[in-house]
């Protein structure tokens, strides 16, 4: 497996792994809008965005992941969100404060899933998100309250995705517990995890080190929304 995969994440993962979800062409290509409002082209140095036109709706809003390409006209950036995009090295296995139950959310968390994430990190989770790969999730009184699970997948990588806790619940190493789940997954499978992570979030980034990822490089994450021509 090679890192230089990670340079172009959402354009390596819709090309192989997760083809069959994709729209576009064979230049630039787009998750179903259902499952994930990611974009990415081939090669940022080539005029191609245009060409996926056909598969963008007006006064739709995205995201594309690393370099920014040529925008078409009536295309604009809304803000832009450097991430620090981190890899697991070595899993570290951290004490746990508060034990608990984790369970494999399925289709029917799909709304409460959909629910917590947009209550916690809203915009990046659809609908149909969790099509993406596996979730856990800890429910407390019959209400989901911390989740995580995978969105980009290729070759040797999976990338650990909506880690969120409820504000109600937070400081009782939740999130902990998850992303070990998920990274031991990830070892049984023989990929290796990596995530993105806001570069002001700086209370998740100590928590990431602590469990094993290094920081491999800054990218940025870009929202853009077509308007009228």
């Amino acid at each position: 497996m090679s890192e230089i995969l990670l340079d172009n994440p959402v354009w390596n993962a819709l090309a192989t792994s997760q083809a069959p979800l994709s729209m576009g062409t064979d230049r630039v290509k787009r998750y179903r809008r259902e499952i994930l409002s990611f974009i990415a082209c081939e090669d940022a140095e080539q005029n191609v965005l245009e060409d996926l036109q056909p598969w963008i709706n007006e006064g739709e809003s995205f995201y594309l992941v690393g370099e920014l390409p040529v925008l078409p006209a009536g295309w604009q950036v809304v803000n832009e969100l450097p991430c620090a995009q981190m890899i697991l090295r070595s899993q570290v296995v951290l004490p746990v404060k508060e034990p608990v139950n984790i369970t494999m959310l399925t289709a029917d968390d799909a709304t409460a899933m959909y629910e917590l994430v947009n209550k916690v990190q809203p915009g990046y989770y659809n609908p149909d998100t969790r099509l993406l790969g596996t979730y856990y999730g800890i429910w407390q009184e019959g209400r989901l309250v911390a989740m995580a699970g995978e969105r980009m997948r290729m070759s040797g990588f999976t990338e650990l995705s909506a880690i969120v806790t409820d504000p109600a619940y937070t400081g009782r190493g939740y999130a902990q517990q998850l992303i070990t789940r998920l990274c031991h997954q990830h070892a049984e499978e023989g990929v290796t995890s990596m995530l993105h992570v806001s570069v002001a979030n700086e209370r998740a980034i100590r928590l990431y080190e602590h469990m094993g990822f290094v920081t491999r490089r800054i990218i940025v994450f870009r929202k853009i929304t077509k308007g009228e021509v």
